[in-house]
């Protein structure tokens, strides 16, 4: 089996099916529908999200398909005959409208707006989730951990760790968050994201003596060398061999360039490291830090000043942990000629009806003030009212504010509008964007809440839905 034959129609929910049949066979095939992503909160207590994705999710709906090999699979759970004559003849024709990716986006505002046929919106809702949500969670906690190391490199070495191919996305997301480096080969070459590694402990205890396994191991790459240091004692071990490799590779004109710290205590190791390679003239060897890294960790080692010049990070950044999930979900918002909305006991779970788009506030300075969700309309952004997300009660005032939309087509009637574009510039898009994002957003934990605002015409309609809705439940009763 290759990687792309999972990429099929097949990529979905069992009710996702069940669900696009009835419609099938009601003869609603051709109804037009609207289907918003949004997420509810931002992941790891943050201030933001990083969105990412949307160019792997194109590419997977591009070879959106049901193989006659699926409708054999489908055929022995019964689905009907005229159903699955329609799944084999399916080519997508939806349209999307969608923020960018790498843009910088908060809770309650429909990132991605679906449009098409509702069979269609139907069937893609589980890939187009899967995707998202797993990006933009790896690119968002990326960003948190490059936001902590600052100017240093930061290393993905999670690929081990992952779950299972996730990690191979996982690679594409974390540079779009700002990881420069990978050790993931297949998303180096598939993603062209630069790829670096250097040596594990089982190559030193390969050897009888780790001062033998050092010098070969420079000789053999005498480029970007960096050698680890922990394998037995890191002090009186590592360290004084990789001094005396790096003595001996001077000698013949060459430079050690690095030392890796791969468990212990980094704080003490990292200057006792730092303070020998200065006292034996070394000082342009760098030191890597890894073992078990997150973004709290770095911010710790900061505030002890540990002079560490490099990061690899794994587990933490490939697995999102420690909120390994974005709870972004998929809600029709327009279906049989009218507005539709989902009802909630919370509020705040309660979702925007009608077709709707994002303005971004901005100031003066070009920073962002608020984002406003309207309904997609003509009418100037500056010429309507907003309401704070979720609940609609605080009025905000933007009227005098600038102010650009930051929802744009993205497919039209199934087909593709932009190029792939290189994941460079997506990076380069997102650190603009954020460098937008006022600073008071941007605390490692317990980060105040961006203003989302919903039109007053949108909180107006659902006030009206919510109430014919309960008036019809009482009538019921009666």
């Amino acid at each position: 089996m290759k990687i792309a034959d999972i990429h099929t129609g097949l990529y979905t929910d069992f009710y996702e099916l069940t669900m696009a049949q009835g419609y099938f066979l009601q003869g609603r095939q051709d109804e037009y529908a609207c289907f918003d992503y949004f997420f509810r909160s931002n992941s790891f207590n943050s201030g933001f999200t990083v969105f990412a994705g949307l160019d792997d999710l194109s590419k997977l709906l591009d070879i959106f398909k049901f193989s006659q090999d699926d409708i054999r699979f489908l055929k022995e759970y019964g689905f009907d005959s005229h159903f699955l004559e329609y799944l084999a003849n399916l080519s997508l024709s939806l349209s999307i409208h969608s923020v960018r990716e790498g843009e910088i986006v908060f809770p309650n505002e429909p990132l991605v707006r679906v449009e098409g046929n509702i069979i269609e919106l139907q069937l893609i809702e589980t890939v187009l989730l899967n995707v998202l949500n797993f990006e933009s969670l790896i690119a968002t906690k990326a960003r948190r951990i490059k936001m902590q190391a600052g100017s240093r490199p930061v290393i993905d070495f999670g690929l081990r760790r992952a779950q299972g191919l996730g990690g191979l996305q996982a690679t594409r997301a974390a540079y779009i968050g700002g990881v420069e480096k990978t050790s993931n080969v297949f998303s180096a070459k598939f993603y062209e994201i630069p790829a670096t590694g250097t040596i594990a402990h089982s190559w030193i205890q390969s050897y009888d003596d780790e001062l033998t396994a050092f010098r070969d191991y420079a000789r053999l790459f005498p480029e970007n060398c960096i050698l680890l240091i922990d394998t037995y004692d890191t002090l009186n071990s590592g360290l004084p061999n990789a001094i005396t490799v790096a003595r001996e590779m001077q000698e013949k004109g060459q430079q050690l360039f690095g030392v890796r710290l791969d468990s212990g205590d980094l704080e003490m190791l990292s200057k006792k490291t730092r303070q020998m390679l200065d006292e034996n003239a070394l000082d342009f060897v760098k030191i890597v830090a890894s073992n078990q890294l997150d973004e709290h960790v770095i911010y710790k080692l900061n505030t002890q000043n540990a002079p560490i010049d490099a990061f690899g990070v794994g587990t933490s950044l490939v697995t999102g942990q420690d909120d390994p999930a974005l709870d972004g979900v998929y809600k029709l918002a327009y279906a049989g000629h009218k507005p539709r909305m989902k009802f909630s006991e919370n509020p705040a779970k309660t979702s925007l009806p009608g077709v709707k788009t994002i303005y971004r506030f901005l100031d003066d300075n070009k920073q962002f003030i608020g984002d406003g969700t309207c309904f997609d309309e003509y009418t100037p952004p500056a010429k309507r009212r907003f309401y704070k997300a979720p609940l609609g009660k605080e009025l905000l005032d933007y009227n005098k504010a600038e102010f650009e939309k930051i929802l744009f087509p993205f497919w039209i009637h199934g087909t593709p509008l932009n190029a792939k574009k290189p994941l460079k510039s997506i990076l380069e898009f997102s650190e603009k964007r954020l460098e937008q994002l006022p600073d008071r957003y941007k605390p490692l934990q317990n980060a105040p809440d961006y203003p989302v605002a919903i039109e007053a015409a949108i909180v107006s309609l659902q006030t009206k839905t919510i109430a014919e809705r309960k008036l019809k439940y009482q009538f019921k009763k009666q």
